[in-house]
């Protein structure tokens, strides 16, 4: 009787072992269906705004040919995960063509682009997240969002996104292995169209263009999160709404025409410090500033070293006095400067015992808005 009863559990359990691989098999086998689409380029499946473009037959393609234009996708394709391919034809002329994903409207989107001029230097191409319209590259620069690879010239390019989630992996002409591992896409992943991006001064063909979408698609690359915030970098900031910049040209003590009007959100700081102000401040062309402000809690009267950065021009002032100022835009030394950001300024504060205000003035040329900063410890002193 006893065995017969182990008999019978030990069927019931093997029973539910199989159900429970099969339910495992199917479920994976969902997460990873793929549904693969090709979109000619042709002009009744594309909306075109710039300024100029042409549909034509291009070196054994049909192409869609950019100059400083925008092309999107007519139809709904609400991409969030899979594998976006295309070809794209490159000469040695400057210019900055690229791919748009994830797009949420003409402001906000996730973009990759190539930089065909620098074929084979560390920067030859670009990830960069869109912020109400503006890009950030002089934030995100470097191997972990660019990498150096040297283009077919005067042919066509195959490059291949892999996006999952917040992840990425982009091959270009070797499909194998990937030129690029992208371990953090910087904007929350949401479901949008697609689109090409002519930027810069040269014209490029962009062709046979296709779309796979797929729930979990499977990175090649070893994932590598972002490092933590080293000890003493300011790891939150609160941020107004932007404003014109002369309202705070030539002042050097902030007042209540500085501080009226203003509206505040909260950003936290990416790796390795950046607080990107275009997530919630919007430039125009009348406003192009905004503030970024900390409170600092001293325990004594004291002089603390802060180690800053920012793009692309600043003001600093503690308890509504001016202590520095700076012009970092791009070009703004010489013809080589990009304007990239990192901790290259310092200023002393001179703080009071008890609550301090650090309040930032930021103003955006392009590139990339943002301001970061830390202290070489922050014994004795509190930031909020």
């Amino acid at each position: 009787m006893e065995s017969d009863t182990r008999l019978e559990r030990e069927t019931i359990n093997k029973i539910m072992q199989q159900r429970f691989q099969i339910t495992l098999l199917i479920c994976l086998t969902l997460s990873s269906l793929s549904v693969a689409q090709e979109y000619k380029m042709s002009p009744e499946l594309w909306d075109v705004t710039g300024a100029g473009h042409v549909f034509e037959t291009f070196e054994g393609k049909q192409s869609l040919y950019l100059f400083r234009s925008r092309a999107n996708l007519k139809t709904e394709v609400e991409f969030l995960n899979g594998i976006i391919e295309y070809d794209i034809f490159v000469t040695e002329r400057r210019g900055f063509p690229g791919v748009r994903f994830r797009i949420q409207d003409a402001g906000n989107f996730e973009e990759f682009y190539i930089r065909p001029h620098q074929s084979g230097n560390p920067d030859a191409n670009q990830y960069t997240p869109v912020f109400n319209g503006l890009t950030g590259w002089q934030l995100y620069y470097g191997s972990r969002y660019a990498a150096p690879v040297t283009y077919k010239m005067n042919a066509w390019n195959h490059i291949k996104l892999v996006i999952v989630n917040s992840e990425a992996e982009v091959y270009i002409n070797d499909m194998e292995q990937p030129a690029l591992y992208i371990a953090e896409l910087k904007r929350d992943p949401a479901s949008g169209s697609i689109g090409f991006n002519g930027g810069g001064p040269s014209p490029f063909h962009v062709a046979d263009l296709k779309i796979t979408k797929v729930g979990n698609p499977v990175l090649k690359s070893k994932r590598t999160p972002m490092p933590d915030l080293e000890e003493g970098v300011i790891r939150s900031w609160q941020v107004s709404n932007s404003f014109p910049e002369k309202k705070v040209d030539g002042v050097f003590q902030l007042g209540r025409d500085q501080k009226q009007g203003l509206t505040w959100e909260n950003i936290d700081s990416e790796f390795p410090g950046y607080a990107n102000l275009a997530r919630f401040a919007k430039i125009n062309a009348q406003n192009n500033t905004t503030f970024a402000k900390v409170i600092i809690t001293s325990d004594k009267e004291q002089v603390r070293k802060l180690t800053y950065g920012f793009s692309d021009r600043v003001r600093v002032y503690l308890n509504d006095k001016i202590l520095a100022g700076g012009n970092d835009r791009f070009t703004s030394r010489d013809y080589r400067f990009l304007g990239t950001m990192g901790y290259f300024d310092e200023v002393y504060l001179p703080l009071k015992k008890g609550k301090n205000e650090l309040w930032v003035a930021v103003t955006e040329n392009f590139g990339g808005w943002a301001v970061m900063a830390r202290f070489d410890n922050q014994e004795g002193i509190k930031v909020d």
